[in-house]
């Protein structure tokens, strides 16, 4: 099956691209298939916006389009930067160290530091159906970043269960525990119950 992902992130096409790999299906960026729009992200969930994503690109392209948003919610922080992961700065042009950096300072002297990654699929699919899936991965944001690995929030994340950060972790450590793994693998059963329904 070819599905369009409602992003042209290189690095998460990448992961989703392993993560799917074993589900039969082809997954190409938006502008792969045509779709340069922006999208705004007007949702106040992970859940809305993913939704969003999904159905705007899957109108234009006329193909099954998977949308997903994610980002990390601290629970100092009041939840934050929660769906504003990605612009916590302000802009989404600023760099993932820049965001990073930013939230260690609004951390500094904050001894509880549990946070968790969230992530929220959806499919949309041309003849209307949603598929949706999520997921989650609790841990910790550190005093300092450690690690090159990774993207976004990272180097500052330590899952539970790991003496290092998200970015020290091997892509196949990353998979199995992240937010987008478990998201995806939950996504995987529903695409696959999907398409035994539609044969």
């Amino acid at each position: 099956m070819k599905l369009v992902l409602a992003s042209n992130n290189a690095k998460k096409l990448a992961e989703l691209r392993t993560i799917l790999s074993g589900a039969g299906v082809s997954l190409l960026s938006a502008r792969e298939a045509g779709f340069t729009d922006e999208i705004d992200e007007t949702g106040t969930s992970f859940a809305e916006n993913a939704c969003i994503k999904a159905q705007t690109v899957c109108r234009a392209t006329g193909l099954p389009a998977v949308g997903d948003d994610s980002g990390l919610c601290v629970d100092a922080l009041g939840g934050a930067p929660g769906v504003y992961s990605a612009r916590y700065t302000g802009s989404h042009d600023d760099s993932d160290e820049a965001r990073y950096r930013l939230l260690l300072k609004n951390l500094e002297g904050e001894t509880a530091r549990a946070a968790r990654f969230v992530c929220a699929v959806c499919c949309a699919m041309p003849d209307g159906t949603l598929l949706t899936a999520s997921g989650a991965c609790e841990g910790e944001i550190l005093t300092a970043p450690r690690g090159t690995g990774g993207f976004g929030y990272d180097p500052v994340f330590r899952p539970l269960g790991f003496d290092r950060s998200m970015a020290e972790l091997s892509a196949e450590e990353k998979n199995a525990i992240s937010h987008r793994g478990r998201a995806l693998a939950q996504f995987q059963r529903e695409l696959e119950n999907y398409c035994h329904a539609h044969k």
